[in-house]
């Protein structure tokens, strides 16, 4: 059985989901590729509660990385995209191209972005800190001003580095 509860953050609701082996997803109130829902049940588990109160430190600017037991599905492809995702840093970006060199193929860099769009676990696996090779933000399941403002928090939005001038 999938549990799910909803909760509140700067970006929006974000529906979380967990099954018994870990977290399944989160989702923003605009997600481009939603979830069937259809076995999904309200109610709350471990995994959803140390879920909520890891991204209100992440959102607190008190959390840099995040320690829950994941199981996100998808094919053998996406799982591995998804496992690369987890390796950004905070605070840093990369483009798709270097995402598909991260996953030992560099000329899928579609296939790539493909599987970043369809990434369950937003924020947890940062797929908002994948950017176009020109810095520009692009490609975001839960829209380009959500991914603008989750790398703001960070720290990691091209062209707000701060500088001297």
């Amino acid at each position: 059985m999938i549990l799910c509860r909803r909760i509140d953050s700067p970006v929006g609701p974000l529906m979380l989901a967990a099954g018994d082996d870990g977290l399944r997803h989160i989702e923003f109130r605009e997600n481009r590729h939603p979830a069937d829902r259809s076995d999904w049940h309200g109610g709350d588990s471990p995994v959803l509660q140390a879920a909520e109160a890891q991204l209100r430190e992440y959102f607190a600017g008190e959390r840099r990385a995040f320690d829950l037991p994941l199981a996100p599905r998808g094919t053998p492809f996406q799982l591995q995209v998804w496992q690369a995702l987890a390796g950004i840093p905070y605070g840093s970006t990369v483009s798709y191209a270097q995402l598909a060199q991260a996953v030992g193929n560099p000329e899928a860099m579609r296939a790539v972005g493909a599987a970043n769009g369809r990434n369950p676990l937003p924020i947890v696996l940062p797929c908002h800190r994948v950017i176009g090779a020109d810095g520009a933000l692009v490609g975001f399941g839960g829209g380009l001003p959500v991914k603008q403002q989750l790398l703001r928090l960070e720290g990691a939005l091209p062209g707000e580095q701060g500088g001297l001038f």
